[in-house]
């Protein structure tokens, strides 16, 4: 069976709506003004900075600690998937893909999205870095997501956002590759297509799944 592969944050959820969510949380809790929200915001870089420089550089702006385990264990209660994702990712498996999703990021705040969220049910196999030691772009991470799912690599596709580690690791493993939004400046290398929403990036995928298939033909009841 082909595979489908899927990025999680900012593609099938909205990681930066999340975060947000944490920081608003988080500084309340902590006695602090919309400044430090603020500043979170401007320092994240969606999710790119490393934790531990992200949390350094708020403790000596603020005086105050972050934990990284805490938020480890706290991030991820605030993700959230749309009915509409889970809806899509059913209707690709009665379609007859194999789904899988392939992120980079540590094994305990991904699992805890991929659970809380209900996308690790609605796929077959959930592959992230930390836990395989590879990372996008590196194609070896799809042939691990592959042989996880019980699928084949052609004729596949990877569906994310960041065209330095989605799309090209797609294209590295022979995928073909969808970008979903544009969270990222970098636009290299370019996406087969580019969509908005992730749920077009499901109706381009049911169609690519109509395409491969074989017509079907009737017996004839002439006589």
């Amino acid at each position: 069976m082909p595979l489908a592969c899927f990025d999680l944050d900012n593609t099938l959820i909205d990681r930066d709506g999340a975060f947000l969510a944490w920081a608003r949380w988080w500084v309340d809790r902590a006695g602090l003004g919309l400044t430090a929200v603020d500043w979170l915001l401007a320092h994240d870089n969606g999710g790119f900075t490393p934790r531990a420089e992200l949390f350094a550089g708020f403790e000596e702006q603020f005086g105050v600690r972050i934990s990284a385990d805490d938020y480890d264990r706290e991030h991820p209660g605030f993700t959230w998937v749309e009915p509409a994702v889970l809806d899509g990712l059913a209707s690709l498996r009665t379609t007859g893909w194999r789904l899988a999703v392939v992120t980079n990021g540590g094994v305990v705040q991904q699992s805890r999205k991929l659970e809380h969220t209900g996308i690790a049910d609605a796929v077959d196999y959930c592959c992230i870095s930390e836990a395989v030691g590879v990372r996008k772009p590196d194609a070896r991470i799809f042939e691990i997501a592959a042989a996880g799912a019980g699928a084949v690599l052609d004729g596949g596709w990877m569906v994310g956002d960041h065209p330095a580690y989605d799309i090209a690791g797609g294209i590295h493993a022979g995928l073909k590759t969808i970008r979903v939004g544009s969270h990222h400046a970098v636009d290299l290398p370019v996406a087969d297509y580019q969509f908005e929403s992730v749920l077009e990036a499901f109706s381009q995928l049911r169609a690519s799944a109509s395409a491969l298939r074989p017509p079907t033909t009737g017996m004839s009841t002439e006589l």
